[in-house]
């Protein structure tokens, strides 16, 4: 009887040993899956900070407000800026959300 306890203790801590190593695997995995989220995250808001608004002041080594002229009106401009600011805070509140998990 004490033999297939022991087993059976035997199984469950090789099992639990297994799952943890799973788990670990699956961190590392979505830490490395953060940090490129990050670094896309940091790419965008940079895209984001050169475009310039109607009316706003200021340069920008690629006028990247010029490129749009033509395609978009300067109203559409400022809604596109909006959307993808909520975006960018859409990303980075679930980022912040998965990090504390």
């Amino acid at each position: 009887m004490q033999d297939f306890d022991g087993q059976n203790i035997k199984v469950d801590v090789n099992l639990l040993e297994k799952n943890i190593e799973l788990l670990i695997v699956q961190l590392t995995d979505c830490r490395k899956e953060n940090e490129v989220l990050r670094s896309e995250l940091s790419s965008l808001q940079n895209i984001l900070r050169s475009l310039k608004l109607p009316g706003t002041v200021g340069s920008t080594a690629i006028d990247a407000g010029n490129v749009l002229d033509g395609v978009f009106a300067d109203a559409e401009k400022g809604q596109v800026k909006q959307k993808l600011v909520l975006i960018l805070q859409k990303i980075e509140m679930e980022l912040r959300n998965n990090q504390t998990l």
